[in-house]
C-alpha cells in the first residue's frame, strides 16, 4: 500500500518500466522496476520515483532517509524566508484631541514607512454610538 506523503519508493513503484539515474546523477537507461531495484540493492540504496507523471516514470537510485531530510530542510528553509505582513492597529476616538491626533498620525506614518499595514479603528463609546455622525 502506497504512502501519500511522499515519493513511492522500491516496492511501492508500480510501473513496468522508468529512466534511471544513479546516486550521481548520471543517466543510465531504461530498465524494468525490477531490474533497477535489484540495482539499487547491490548499492545499498533505496529506488526512489522521483518523476511518477513523465514517460516513461524517472526514478533514482539514492538514500531515500538522506533525501526525505534535505527535502524537509529545503522546505524549512522557503517557510522561513517567507514575507511576514505585519498589521499594525491604531484606535482614534471621535473627540481626539489635535497633540494626540498629531501623534497617532506620525505613528501611523512611521508604521507605513517600515512596510508595514495599518488598520485604523474608530472606537464609539457610550452616547457616541448614538450620534455616529458627529464623530
Amino acid at each position: 500500500m502506497a504512502k501519500n506523503d511522499g515519493p513511492r519508493i522500491n516496492e511501492e513503484i508500480t510501473g513496468r518500466t522508468c529512466r534511471l539515474i544513479d546516486a550521481d546523477g548520471g543517466q543510465l537507461g531504461l530498465f524494468g522496476v525490477n531490474d533497477a531495484l535489484k540495482r539499487a540493492r547491490e548499492h545499498g540504496m533505496d529506488l526512489v520515483e522521483i518523476a511518477p507523471n513523465a514517460e516513461p516514470p524517472v526514478c533514482k537510485i539514492l538514500d531515500y532517509s538522506k533525501f526525505r531530510y534535505e527535502q524537509d530542510r529545503k522546505a524549512k528553509a522557503a517557510r522561513k524566508n517567507q514575507v511576514k505582513i505585519e498589521v499594525k492597529e491604531m484606535k482614534f476616538r471621535p473627540k481626539i484631541d489635535v497633540g494626540d491626533y498629531e501623534t497617532k498620525k506620525g505613528h501611523v506614518l512611521r508604521f507605513l514607512k517600515k512596510g508595514a499595514r495599518v488598520k485604523i479603528t474608530i472606537m464609539f463609546r457610550g452616547r457616541e454610538m448614538a450620534h455616529p455622525e458627529q464623530g
